[in-house]
């Protein structure tokens, strides 16, 4: 990305994760000076490649930094590489790398070597040449767990995540809250982004294991709705098996509102207009997964400050069969609003 092309200069902090965080970030970092733009991302994950090395390492897990770095690149040749490269994971081999990504498995060694994630992602930050920042939202070692309504626990984020695959999942039975295990102190870096941001923009994600642990973290609601940011909550374009099932944009907000402890701080949700094919619709309804409704009335019922913009956001990727939000849009709808 050549500076020529920099429109804007804001402070921007981001938090979230997965693929809707790196798509939040792909479209920051082409449109706003990078060194402005920092990430926020949990520290939570227990399953997969980044579990296995928290608990092997002893190191807070990756998975998340890794996506959020790759997606700060601004040289796309060097991005592509990068990727394939963090991507790949050892799984024609047997032994102690099996399954284990690379970009994992940098990411941990930085951790022991710098003695710590926010240390060692910078030093990836340094080896890659990435100018946006990219910090743990906590230093802390938690466990995500969930309650549902029903009266049942589930313990472990990875677990929460692939609750809609149990052979007994039930998507009447839904989740009334998260915890973690034990109290998370906030990463300060975080806190001092926070405080000093433009705008602070929870990204798409899965909401219950991506998006609102992150307001689980002492002092970051906190942080959040005594800064003078403006606040963006960019809404998922479709439900989650297992998390939102049947959500509204009206619970999502109410669930957020929740979590960060007051209902007049949030500024702005954004939403998907654009029309999502039948075909599109039909596959991922056999998944479990509907388009989510913009309920406008319930939505300004439950605080009247906030401002609801849609705009044709959805980007479809047929041969990945792929329902994602477009990066540039979205950013330029972010960063073009006040």
């Amino acid at each position: 990305m050549t500076a020529s092309k920099t429109l804007y200069a804001q402070k921007i902090v981001t938090l979230g994760g997965g693929t809707g965080h790196f798509a939040l970030l792909r479209g920051l970092v082409d449109l706003n000076e990078p060194e402005l733009i920092t990430a926020i991302t949990g520290t939570w994950d227990n399953g997969g490649s980044s579990g296995r090395l928290r608990t092997e390492m002893g190191v807070l897990p990756s998975g998340d930094t890794r996506q959020c770095l790759l997606a700060l690149m601004e040289d796309e040749n060097q991005r592509v590489v990068a990727q394939k490269l963090f991507n790949e994971r050892f799984n024609d081999q047997d032994g102690p790398l099996k399954g284990h990504s690379i970009g994992n498995l940098i990411q941990s060694q930085l951790q022991r070597i710098f003695q710590g994630q926010d240390r060692g992602t910078d030093a990836t930050r340094a080896l890659f040449r990435i100018r946006a920042h990219v910090l743990p939202v906590s230093l802390t070692d938690v466990e995500l767990c969930a309650k549902t309504d029903h009266g049942h626990v589930i313990e472990g984020e990875s677990t929460i995540d692939l609750r809609g695959d149990s052979q007994n999942f039930d998507p009447e039975e839904k989740i009334s809250r998260i915890y973690f295990d034990t109290s998370a102190d906030p990463n300060p870096k975080a806190i001092d982004a926070i405080r000093k941001a433009d705008k602070i923009i929870f990204s798409p994600g899965d909401l219950f294991t991506s998006v609102l642990p992150h307001l689980l973290v002492k002092d970051i609601a906190k942080a959040i709705i005594h800064s003078k940011a403006k606040i963006y909550f960019v809404l998922n374009l479709m439900t989650k098996k297992g998390e939102t099932d049947s959500y509204k944009a009206s619970n999502f907000l109410k669930a957020l509102i929740f979590y960060l402890g007051s209902n007049k701080r949030l500024d702005f949700i954004i939403a998907n207009q654009n029309h999502i094919s039948k075909e599109v619709i039909k596959v991922y309804d056999m998944e479990g997964q509907e388009p989510i409704e913009i309920d406008l009335k319930n939505c300004q019922a439950i605080t009247s400050n906030l401002k609801i913009i849609q705009k044709p956001l959805a980007k479809y990727y047929p041969k990945e069969h792929l329902l994602r939000h477009d990066s540039a849009k979205l950013a330029q709808v972010i960063l073009s609003t006040n």
